[in-house]
């Protein structure tokens, strides 16, 4: 299972920061609109540092990810960037749009759960019905949105290679333990009543 813990926007905080990145997750993205580029490489530059072996992803500023030797998450409205510039990651709003992206690093479809602000959940009836007709992808795949260590097992499929979260570790004063639990509801079935009754691709 692959964890990425995306920033809430809320600033550069060292050591709410630091607490997370020993948490257990995989990979940071940093999403922090509010910063200057500086800012943002200061950031990013302090991760790469105190936790070289944590994948580090940069949201929406290319110059940034170049400078600090990272990856790039590109939301919808970021121009195009050449293939093999930079590792790139992209969202996934609509099942339509993976077969163009299907060649990057990582995919984020979303959102999951409901989420506000954030459109129609997709649910996971209907994230299962388009994960069985997935065409070869060349990175991973990941789910985001509302997902927390009580309703992940209700995702596990042979094509998601795990799950990105943001409130549900950066809201917690012991990000660890959600981890360790998000691991551990991994590795087990979701529970009968707790699957979907039904699937509905739309």
């Amino acid at each position: 299972m692959f964890i990425l813990a995306i920033s809430p926007g809320e600033g550069f905080q060292t050591p709410r920061w630091d607490r997370l990145a020993r948490s257990g997750i995989d990979a940071l993205m940093i999403r922090e609109p509010d910063l200057e580029p500086k800012e943002l490489l200061a950031a990013a530059r302090w991760v790469r540092h105190r936790f070289p072996g944590l994948e580090l992803w940069i949201n929406g500023r290319l110059d940034v990810a170049l400078a600090a030797g990272c990856g790039l998450h590109a939301p919808e409205a970021h121009p195009f960037v050449p293939p093999g510039l930079v590792p790139l990651s992209r969202p996934v709003h609509d099942p339509a749009q993976i077969p163009a992206r299907a060649t990057v690093r990582q995919l984020i479809v979303s959102p999951i759960f409901p989420v506000p602000g954030k459109g129609p959940a997709w649910g996971p009836g209907r994230l299962h019905l388009v994960l069985h007709g997935l065409p070869p992808l060349s990175g991973r795949l990941l789910a985001l949105g509302g997902i927390t260590p009580a309703n992940a097992a209700w995702l596990k499929h042979p094509r998601l290679d795990g799950v990105a979260l943001v409130r549900s570790l950066w809201d917690r004063p012991d990000p660890e333990t959600a981890v360790a639990q998000l691991r551990a509801a991994w590795k087990e079935p979701a529970p009968a009543s707790a699957r979907p009754r039904s699937i509905n691709p739309r």
